[in-house]
């Protein structure tokens, strides 16, 4: 890691955890695999679900010949409920996800063992805290949050509070991260939207089935390595803000002392 004096930035902190993820290639495919995967499908198939079932709608309707009719209206209880659905699952995966992959990315940077078992008991017991923590952010002030609450083992307020001492003189790396990966990630979005809303010709789906689940392995991949590296990159970042405000010298001596 880079010492105090060295210059923090976004390349420097997307760099290190390129390495980090890379020296523990097959424990966060495992991760990913477990939790990051299953959100990215669901936030990928989710457009493409609800636009089949308005489409369904819309084609039987046609089908149907008859003008007198109001053109029908998708099932609302059928919406509602997958809806529901896609926000519990993502949700429950995200926190999972958060808790496994900063407790790992902490532990392969303080030069610990990284086991599966331990990252999954993590991502287990920090599960309401984050929960807790998720009701009352995001800032740019609060990137750490997170982080802090699976390292530090506490949760609402008081890592939000934690998270701007931390991220004194380190806002703009804060602001850069949060930029680069909500750009990313939208633009990833953004396609498989635009993949998702391909037009009705003659009442059939114009793309074909090769191409829609081709599209949405892709989607899904880009956006879990994505997502993946923007976990890793705040742990790395509050690793850098411990450095710098002289907390990791005087753990590590403590450490030492026993």
């Amino acid at each position: 890691m880079a010492t105090p004096s060295s210059p923090v930035n976004l390349w420097v902190v997307l760099s290190e955890s390129k390495r980090i993820i890379n020296a523990h290639a097959r424990h966060f495919l495992a991760l990913s695999v477990l939790f990051l995967l299953p959100i990215s499908f669901s936030v990928t198939v989710y457009p493409s679900v609800i636009r089949f079932i308005t489409d369904q709608s819309t084609v039987s309707f046609l089908r149907s010949g008859d003008d007198d009719q109001q053109p029908p209206v998708p099932d609302f209880k059928m919406v509602a409920l997958l809806l529901i659905a896609y926000v519990i699952i993502v949700t429950v995966l995200n926190l999972l996800a958060i808790g496994s992959i900063a407790y790992s990315v902490f532990q392969g940077l303080c030069g610990r063992p990284v086991k599966l078992i331990s990252a999954v008991k993590s991502s287990l017991s920090s599960f309401f805290s984050l929960l807790a923590t998720l009701i009352t952010t995001f800032q740019v002030n609060w990137i750490l949050s997170w982080v802090v609450v699976v390292v530090e083992s506490v949760w609402g307020l008081t890592p939000l509070k934690r998270s701007k001492s931390l991220t004194k003189g380190m806002r703009s790396v804060s602001l850069s991260i949060i930029f680069f990966f909500r750009v990313t990630q939208s633009v990833i979005g953004w396609i498989s939207k635009a993949a998702a809303s391909a037009p009705i010709e003659n009442g059939e789906i114009g793309w074909t089935n090769a191409f829609f689940v081709l599209q949405i392995l892709v989607m899904s991949a880009l956006l879990t390595l994505s997502t993946l590296y923007n976990l890793a990159s705040i742990t790395v970042m509050y690793m850098h803000c411990k450095a710098i405000q002289g907390e990791l010298a005087l753990e590590i001596a403590e450490e030492f002392a026993f």
